[in-house]
């Protein structure tokens, strides 16, 4: 279980909440039943000790002094009942002292007697007899003749102590199995409660620039979490409609560049074939067509990246070996390796086959294979790698190159961007050819992963999914991807 998810965090507050209501009722509780059964035991003590002088005491003087003893032994029993009963005249004679009771709770001998100005002060106490607390409540009676006497009761406390053990018992075994049970309860409310939430997140991955036009679930039930999906919603909206605008801007602009730029070219080109210039001006003509040149290969760019971004590039898929696609392209581009001196090594899985377009994944592979020999130093080597694990077929080029720094490594499939050092103007690149590969391989329903340090290489790894069924690759449309594509897209990285 994430401890960390709202969820977890939402059932434990509500967990740490009840248990301090449950502790807090339970304190009180507790308590309040302490405070009321002392309240209860003092009070049925002095009635006991009120009885005993109406009932008894105001007949001792006619009736004697063995009156009064049998009759308090037979009405109340104190040896049975655990109950403690004495009575003392005004000159501290004792006129009745209850025995021992037979649960052996107490020693009434150990009761100090209380005379003279402690009675008239008395104050309800607890005493240690034979280790056992004891409750004592007294009373000063006076008989109708005037005589008095001190009449002292007492209970054993174990007897209220039994009854807040019980309801510790209580509270001990329920609180734990409430909690438990709240708790649980609360997972699975607040898990319900969350549900609509993990299917807009869920939703909220998939949506991307390919596929900006879907739009988060909307569960109409007046609450915060559909507030929440209609202003995602409509914050995608705003989001769609900024993207196709930079989209139709790149693409109108890429569009309306390419006749201007192909004037130029053609009246520099007629410029240059007429006789009678100068060797500068020819070397400046020759300069400027270098620099239209590459103005078009970057608008030519950009467009293709713009229809691939908005789906129109006009993708046209077959089922395709992968493996075949890479070795043909690599040995097609082996001489530029040749020129450095760079080994070119092959780990290719046979009949991985793609449900892909050979033109586009084949500028795919001219894009990784032309920056990695462009980046690897004289004497070095590439690896080309193509696998198949599960449902994905992979792509992989590896280099020893100069590498890419950390802080670039994020930034490497945005459009124009170069990294310090090892990606300049003087390489030939224009910082687009990555973000090339990374449109079409999102077209193809595949990631782009890289990783790289600096002196140690670069591996790019580029996953497609596998073609289902049981169609042949198509080789004849791969074969006729000569080496004349090569080089038209040898500058594109």
């Amino acid at each position: 279980m994430n401890t960390r998810s709202l969820r977890f965090r939402m059932s434990m507050w509500l967990g740490a909440l009840l248990a301090s209501a449950l502790l807090l009722f339970g304190a009180t509780v507790y308590f309040g039943v302490k405070r009321h059964l002392t309240t209860q035991l003092h009070q049925s003590l002095i009635e006991q000790a009120r009885t005993i002088g109406e009932e008894v005491l105001n007949n001792v003087e006619a009736r004697g002094d063995h009156y009064a003893m049998v009759e308090i032994d037979e009405s109340y029993d104190p040896e049975i009942n655990g109950r403690f009963i004495r009575v003392t005249r005004k000159d501290g004679s004792v006129l009745y002292q209850s025995k021992n009771p037979r649960d052996g709770s107490f020693d009434a001998n150990e009761i100090a007697t209380v005379t003279g100005s402690d009675a008239d002060g008395y104050v309800p106490r607890i005493v240690d007899a034979r280790g056992s607390p004891l409750i004592l409540q007294g009373l000063l009676y006076t008989t109708p003749t005037g005589t008095r006497f001190f009449i002292e009761t007492g209970a054993p406390y174990r007897l209220i102590v039994t009854e807040l053990k019980s309801i510790l018992w209580a509270f001990a075994l329920g609180i734990p199995v409430f909690l438990v049970v709240a708790i649980l309860g609360g997972l699975v409310l607040v898990r319900s409660s969350l549900q609509p939430i993990g299917a807009i997140s869920d939703q909220a991955e998939r949506i991307s620039s390919q596929n900006i036009g879907e739009r988060l679930p909307v569960l109409h039930t007046g609450d915060e979490i559909e507030r929440l999906s209609l202003s995602l919603n409509r914050m995608i909206d705003r989001l769609d409609e900024s993207i196709r605008h930079i989209s139709r801007f790149s693409a109108d602009v890429s569009h309306e560049l390419r006749t201007p730029l192909t004037i130029l070219r053609g009246e520099l080109e007629a410029m240059a074939g007429q006789a009678g210039h100068q060797p500068e001006t020819l070397e400046m003509v020759g300069n400027s067509l270098e620099e239209i040149e590459r103005l078009t290969h970057i608008v030519d760019q950009l467009l293709i990246i713009s229809r691939l971004d908005a789906g129109q590039a006009g993708i046209e898929r077959s089922n395709l070996d992968l493996g075949v696609l890479a070795n043909t392209t690599a040995e097609q581009m082996r001489l530029l390796a040749d020129e450095k001196d760079i080994s070119i090594n092959y780990a290719i899985e046979p009949g991985t086959t793609v449900w892909g377009d050979p033109l586009r994944l084949k500028q795919v592979l001219v894009n990784l294979l032309d920056n990695a020999i462009k980046y690897t130093p004289n004497g070095g080597h590439i690896e080309l790698a193509v696998r198949s694990h599960g449902n994905r077929a992979t792509l992989s080029v590896a280099d020893n190159g100069v590498g890419i720094s950390p802080e670039a490594l994020p930034h490497i499939f945005e459009r124009f961007y170069r990294a310090d050092k090892a990606r300049t103007r003087s390489t030939g690149g224009t910082g687009l050819g990555l973000s090339i590969v990374k449109a079409i391989v999102t077209a193809h329903d595949g990631k782009v992963n890289v990783s790289s340090s600096l002196t140690h290489g670069t591996e790019v790894q580029v996953e497609l999914p596998l073609a289902t069924g049981n169609a042949k690759a198509a080789p004849s449309r791969v074969d006729a991807l000569d080496s004349s594509f090569v080089k038209a897209w040898s500058n594109t990285a």
